[in-house]
Protein backbone atom coordinates (compact mmCIF):
# COMPACT_ATOMS: atom_id res chain seq x y z
CA UNK A 1 0.00 0.00 0.00
CA UNK A 2 1.56 3.25 -1.40
CA UNK A 3 0.11 5.46 1.51
CA UNK A 4 1.83 3.10 4.19
CA UNK A 5 5.00 3.33 2.68
CA UNK A 6 4.96 6.94 2.42
CA UNK A 7 4.40 7.15 6.14
CA UNK A 8 6.18 4.76 7.55
CA UNK A 9 9.22 6.72 5.13
CA UNK A 10 8.41 9.58 6.74
CA UNK A 11 7.30 11.15 3.36
CA UNK A 12 3.40 11.86 4.37
CA UNK A 13 1.60 11.92 7.85
CA UNK A 14 -1.38 10.20 8.20
CA UNK A 15 -5.11 12.13 8.83
CA UNK A 16 -7.61 9.65 9.82
CA UNK A 17 -11.01 11.20 8.82
CA UNK A 18 -13.98 9.29 10.53
CA UNK A 19 -15.80 9.45 12.91
CA UNK A 20 -15.29 9.40 16.93
CA UNK A 21 -16.71 6.26 17.42
CA UNK A 22 -15.10 4.90 13.87
CA UNK A 23 -12.19 5.94 15.54
CA UNK A 24 -12.25 4.55 18.69
CA UNK A 25 -13.24 0.85 17.67
CA UNK A 26 -10.21 0.84 15.05
CA UNK A 27 -7.54 3.29 14.08
CA UNK A 28 -3.58 3.21 12.58
CA UNK A 29 -1.66 3.76 15.44
CA UNK A 30 0.30 6.53 13.21
CA UNK A 31 -3.07 8.33 12.58
CA UNK A 32 -3.90 11.69 13.47
CA UNK A 33 -7.39 12.21 14.33
CA UNK A 34 -9.64 15.01 12.94
CA UNK A 35 -13.65 14.00 11.72
CA UNK A 36 -14.23 15.01 8.11
CA UNK A 37 -16.36 17.69 9.40
CA UNK A 38 -14.18 19.29 11.61
CA UNK A 39 -10.96 19.44 8.66
CA UNK A 40 -12.09 22.83 7.65
CA UNK A 41 -11.99 24.63 10.85
CA UNK A 42 -8.76 22.78 12.00
CA UNK A 43 -6.65 23.37 8.99
CA UNK A 44 -4.24 24.62 11.57
CA UNK A 45 -4.41 21.46 13.62
CA UNK A 46 -3.29 19.45 10.66
CA UNK A 47 -0.33 17.31 10.91
CA UNK A 48 2.99 19.18 9.41
CA UNK A 49 4.50 16.84 6.57
CA UNK A 50 5.46 16.95 2.47
CA UNK A 51 1.99 15.05 1.98
CA UNK A 52 -1.22 14.12 4.31
CA UNK A 53 -2.57 10.63 3.52
CA UNK A 54 -6.07 11.35 4.24
CA UNK A 55 -7.90 7.67 5.44
CA UNK A 56 -11.33 7.07 6.37
CA UNK A 57 -13.37 3.61 6.68
CA UNK A 58 -13.60 2.67 2.66
CA UNK A 59 -11.87 5.55 1.13
CA UNK A 60 -14.88 7.73 0.23
CA UNK A 61 -14.64 10.30 2.65
CA UNK A 62 -10.93 10.44 2.82
CA UNK A 63 -11.26 11.44 -0.82
CA UNK A 64 -13.02 14.06 -0.26
CA UNK A 65 -11.11 15.76 1.97
CA UNK A 66 -7.88 14.95 0.50
CA UNK A 67 -9.41 16.64 -2.95
CA UNK A 68 -10.59 19.85 -0.62
CA UNK A 69 -6.83 20.27 0.92
CA UNK A 70 -4.87 19.88 -2.64
CA UNK A 71 -7.53 22.46 -3.97
CA UNK A 72 -6.14 24.81 -0.45
CA UNK A 73 -2.92 24.15 -0.90
CA UNK A 74 -2.03 20.93 0.45
CA UNK A 75 -0.18 17.80 -0.62
CA UNK A 76 -2.79 15.06 0.17
CA UNK A 77 -3.43 11.71 -1.37
CA UNK A 78 -6.05 9.62 -0.47
CA UNK A 79 -5.87 6.19 0.84
CA UNK A 80 -7.93 3.94 -1.26
CA UNK A 81 -9.60 1.06 0.28
CA UNK A 82 -9.30 2.99 3.99
CA UNK A 83 -9.10 1.10 7.15
CA UNK A 84 -10.50 -1.99 5.70
CA UNK A 85 -7.89 -1.98 3.12
CA UNK A 86 -5.36 -0.75 5.60
CA UNK A 87 -5.94 -3.93 8.05
CA UNK A 88 -6.25 -6.28 5.08
CA UNK A 89 -3.03 -5.51 4.07
CA UNK A 90 -1.80 -6.86 7.83
CA UNK A 91 -0.84 -2.99 8.56
CA UNK A 92 -0.86 -1.89 11.93
CA UNK A 93 -4.02 -1.05 13.73
CA UNK A 94 -5.19 -0.12 17.38
CA UNK A 95 -8.24 -0.94 18.85
CA UNK A 96 -10.95 0.20 21.85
Amino acid sequence: MQAAQLVEAGDAVLLDVREPDEWRFVRAPAATHIPMRQVGAALDQLPAGPTIACICHVGGRSAVVADALEANGYDAVNVVGGMDAWEAAGLPVERG
